[in-house]
């Protein structure tokens, strides 16, 4: 799904849709001009998205409105797209990147028999969702800070039997974890505080800042995640967490003083950095 910032534009009156059926082309151009008007990019992707989750002409209005207001696309529909998948999100729940997705990969490619599987700050669940998919049968627990983000993951992670803890970090996980854990994935907040600001308006405006600010040079999350993790980890565990290419450098070093056998996996394609620490 696209995920592309858009002004804040005057919304669209319900009174410019007509009330034809959703699914007729005249009310998909009128839904298209829009979101067009409103300073979507992907204006025609995202009026058949908008119509297909819309029961009514009046939903679809209503949606639309929101939309134009700024609202993210997926806040709008309630779901993200994410390695296949229909992840659900809801306003106040960090909406998943599709650049996370190669997290995932890494961690199935690195751990494909893996049993026991933590998604600690798990957002929507979107990335421990995706890794019980990939995996098959597997424990599953995830974790966050956010109230709003558990209640999100836990709609995510029931196909699975998953567990959905609340708490800050470590402090959330039952100690019966403790060295059990095959693949602990970690999408820390890794904004540096002062860049906040400079966020999509999308993300700035619309995300709870918890799931963003990684502190003054996007790091501190990251760093105690490494500290805590050996303890966790079964014997030849994984923890995986994604970075930027800028803090890379600091995020290997974090893990390997943390003394995990670590190694950085880049996406060019997809922007994306992962730093992927191997236990004893």
């Amino acid at each position: 799904m696209p995920h592309t910032p858009s002004p804040p534009p005057s919304p669209v009156p319900s009174s410019s849709l007509p009330a034809a059926p959703p699914s007729s082309p005249a009310s998909r151009a009128a839904v298209a001009a829009a979101l067009r008007a409103a300073g979507c990019v992907f204006a025609e992707d995202e009026a058949e998205l908008i119509l297909a989750a819309a029961p009514t002409p009046a939903d679809a209005a209503s949606m639309v409105e929101r939309r134009a207001a700024g609202l993210p696309l997926e806040l709008v529909v309630g779901w993200a797209g994410f390695l296949g998948r229909r992840i659900a999100v809801e306003p106040g729940v960090f909406v998943p990147r599709r650049r996370t997705e190669f997290l995932v990969e890494q961690a199935l490619a690195q751990a494909p028999g893996a049993a026991v599987v933590v998604d600690l700050c798990c957002g929507s669940g979107a990335v421990g969702a995706a890794l019980a998919a990939g995996l098959g049968e597997v424990e599953l627990h995830a974790a966050d800070i956010d109230p709003v983000a558990v209640r999100c993951a836990r709609r995510n992670v029931a196909d699975f039997g998953g567990q959905v803890h609340t708490g800050d970090l470590f402090e959330a996980l039952p100690g019966g974890l403790r060295g059990r854990i095959d693949v602990l994935a970690a999408n820390v907040p890794y904004v540096p505080t002062g860049e906040i600001g400079l966020l999509p308006a999308e993300a700035r405006d619309h995300e709870p800042r918890v799931a963003l600010d990684g502190g003054a040079d996007g790091l501190d999350v990251l760093r105690r995640v490494a500290a805590g993790a050996p303890g966790w980890l079964a014997p030849g565990g994984c923890l995986l967490a994604e970075t930027s290419r800028r803090q890379a450098p600091a995020a290997v070093a974090a893990f390997t003083g943390a003394g995990l056998r670590t190694r950085l996996a880049v996406s060019e394609e997809r922007c994306a950095h992962v730093v992927i620490g191997v236990g004893p």
